[in-house]
């Protein structure tokens, strides 16, 4: 095989990059991302739960 073209050469600098963030960059990142779209009131699809404060019931309190 010849010279790598410049396309595979801007690829493998790509994923060099890519490759190089760590992964609790990545997961922080992905995190407040999902919190900002958590807060669009038109997402379409399924909607993330929610617990709501009255949801759960102390069974020692009583009914």
């Amino acid at each position: 095989m010849g010279r790598p073209s410049k396309e595979l050469a801007a690829f493998r600098d790509l994923t060099d990059r890519l490759l190089a963030v760590p992964r609790e960059t990545i997961q922080e990142r992905l995190a407040r991302y999902q919190k900002q779209a958590a807060q669009n009131p038109r997402k379409r699809g399924p909607k993330p739960k929610v617990k709501s404060p009255g949801a759960f019931r102390d069974p020692a309190e009583g009914a």
